[in-house]
């Protein structure tokens, strides 16, 4: 298995802290966000991460390079920050191995089971993506029925295909397994959101479907208030996490 490891934003909501860091590398009890999402992907069986960079980029490689994981490590970087869309697309060459594989935010921490989610997604039949998601409160929900995207809400405002009454509203957990096959469907170029990617492919007739990860501890890191109930939380976080 191989994973993509969104890394690459500039963690606006997190300044001062991230002025002089990069919120990759903010530690929860001495532990790096990043290093807590490797070192969970490694345990779950992933053996080749791709990692996309941008903001203070240099941080994040010299970080890497004074760890062992264990796995070969890639850096796809990007001279201008592409989104989570356009990191995709900007990965390409890493995932010509035809094998559907991982993709993490940096900046959630959970207890998600990651071999579920991969088994999940290779029993279902022609499924182009696999979401993590759960029931929760979110300004952006997506949109399920009988578990396959048919649209969002975003602020109020429901945008949904076909035109149905009975969806399930649930928020992205930032962990899904991606079929290569989407590469070949990419017509968007630049910077651009992946969940728009997923939306307009959905749309279109793809099997975009959600796993439900309610039972499992899950945690954003994007804002003050959740990397202090992290740091609240540390010992629970970082557990099941092996040495350096």
């Amino acid at each position: 298995m191989e994973a993509l490891i969104f890394a690459a934003g500039f963690g606006r909501r997190l300044k001062p802290l991230t002025d002089e860091t990069p919120k990759p590398l903010l530690t929860i009890g001495g532990v790096s966000l990043l290093e807590i999402v490797i070192r969970r992907l490694v345990a779950s069986g992933v053996s080749s991460i791709v990692i996309n960079t941008h903001h203070q980029a240099e941080k994040i490689e010299n970080f890497l390079s004074q760890k062992s994981f264990g796995v070969p490590i890639q850096i796809s970087h990007e001279k201008e920050i592409l989104e989570t869309g356009g990191g995709l697309k900007n990965a390409t060459r890493f995932f010509s191995g035809g094998a559907p594989f991982f993709i993490h935010n940096a900046d959630v921490l959970s207890r998600v089971d990651l071999k579920s989610i991969y088994q999940f997604h290779l029993n279902s039949k022609n499924a182009l993506a696999t979401l993590s998601a759960r029931k929760r409160a979110s300004s952006r929900l997506l949109l399920f029925e009988e578990g396959r995207l048919r649209g969002v809400k975003r602020e109020g405002q429901i945008s949904s295909f076909p035109k149905a009454s009975r969806f399930e509203a649930l928020a992205f957990d930032g962990i899904h397994v991606v079929s290569p096959a989407i590469f070949s469907k990419i017509k968007e170029t630049g910077k651009f959101s992946i969940i728009d990617l997923y939306l307009r492919l959905a749309s279109e007739g793809e099997k975009i479907q959600a796993f439900s990860s309610d039972p499992f501890p899950w945690l954003d890191i994007g804002s003050p208030e959740g990397l202090l109930k992290a740091r609240r939380e540390a010992s629970f976080w970082t557990e099941k996490i092996a040495p350096p």
